[in-house]
């Protein structure tokens, strides 16, 4: 049973599992802490689309692109115990939607409306899946 999600990466059955319980403490708290930043910047995006305010779109869209909280934040052994628990997916998928962000920050410096709505959609759609794959704990109406 495979998907393909706004990313365009396939997802198989055995790919499907929380990811979190398995993080330590230190790495759980630093991926939350990332989604929440990428939530709250998002619901700014969306205020900003409406608004038709593209500055504010390319400003917030390429915070999320910087973000990486994880990334800045992780010692070496932090690094490899994120590596052990998630599937390589995972962080391809997290690639994937840094780049989603980033071609939204580019369209927004662009004024590109159109192409801003097309990205922020498939941000929005990245998310969703990667929360149906490996945050079914958390939000358990994506794996209906």
């Amino acid at each position: 049973m495979g998907a393909v999600f706004a990313s365009g990466i396939s997802a198989t059955a055995q790919e499907v599992n929380p990811v979190s319980p398995e993080l330590t403490p230190k790495l759980r708290d630093l991926l939350r802490k990332e989604m929440l930043s990428v939530e709250e910047a998002s619901k700014q995006i969306l205020s900003a689309l409406i608004a038709g305010d593209d500055a504010r779109v390319a400003d917030l869209a390429q915070q999320i692109h910087d973000s990486f909280i994880l990334q800045q934040s992780m010692t070496p052994q932090d690094k490899q115990d994120l590596m052990s628990v998630v599937p390589k997916h995972f962080v391809t998928r997290d690639r994937a939607f840094h780049q989603l962000a980033a071609s939204l920050a580019e369209a927004g410096r662009d004024g590109n409306r159109a192409r801003q709505n097309e990205q922020f959609g498939q941000m929005i759609d990245a998310c969703s899946a990667c929360h149906a794959l490996y945050a079914t704990d958390r939000f358990p109406k994506l794996a209906e």
